[in-house]
């Protein structure tokens, strides 16, 4: 059976380190709590405000600085917010809408970065192959345990080497299936090509 670990992602921000010195000052260095699961990746202990027309809601940054800022939200986050943040994935913030982040030191306008991530599965180019699927084709995803079985639709497939296998979805997602980060183990979801 060709399956996949499932991961639930809270909303967070990616920043860029000119975003990073306005909001904690210059030079600035990440603190890093907690490794993530794909390599390189870590939950920082520093938080920014997000402010939208309707609303603020905290948020961790994941490290380390990226090349651009990114802030990702499940649907209800954005709702709150009064954001029309739109699915798509994850790095592609050309012609999305931004927000007002702040920090510590400061506050910063970011006119662009604000999505909802489009649920997906990170796999090296082996897993691919074992699963005969391809760099961004869009698969299927049932997860059968618990007492809300459900089929992701849409999910994407992203490859590269480096990555560690595993399907991606934020916390809305996580609800409508019943997964729930206190499990006492990982959820795993079928991937159907």
């Amino acid at each position: 059976m060709n399956t996949c670990m499932i991961e639930t992602s809270a909303r967070h921000v990616h920043v860029t380190q000119e975003v990073l010195d306005k909001l904690f000052g210059e030079g600035y260095a990440l603190t890093p709590v907690k490794e993530l699961s794909q390599p390189g990746q870590f939950a920082c202990a520093e938080k920014v405000l997000i402010t939208g027309p309707k609303g603020k809601l905290k948020a961790r940054i994941i490290g380390p600085a990226r090349a651009v800022t990114q802030v990702e939200l499940s649907a209800t986050d954005a709702r709150a917010l009064g954001i029309a943040a739109p699915v798509c994935e994850s790095g592609k913030t050309d012609d999305t809408p931004g927000c007002t982040l702040t920090g510590p030191a400061g506050e910063m306008e970011i006119t662009q970065g604000c999505i909802i991530a489009q649920r997906h599965i990170h796999m090296t180019p082996a897993d691919a192959a074992r699963f005969g699927v391809a760099d961004k084709q869009v698969v299927q995803v049932k997860y059968a345990e618990g007492c809300r079985p459900i089929v992701y639709d849409g999910v994407l497939v992203r490859v590269k080497e480096t990555f560690l296998l595993a399907m991606h979805i934020d916390v809305d997602e996580a609800n409508a299936g019943g997964i729930s980060c206190s499990q006492t183990k990982s959820p795993v979801g079928e991937i159907i090509a």
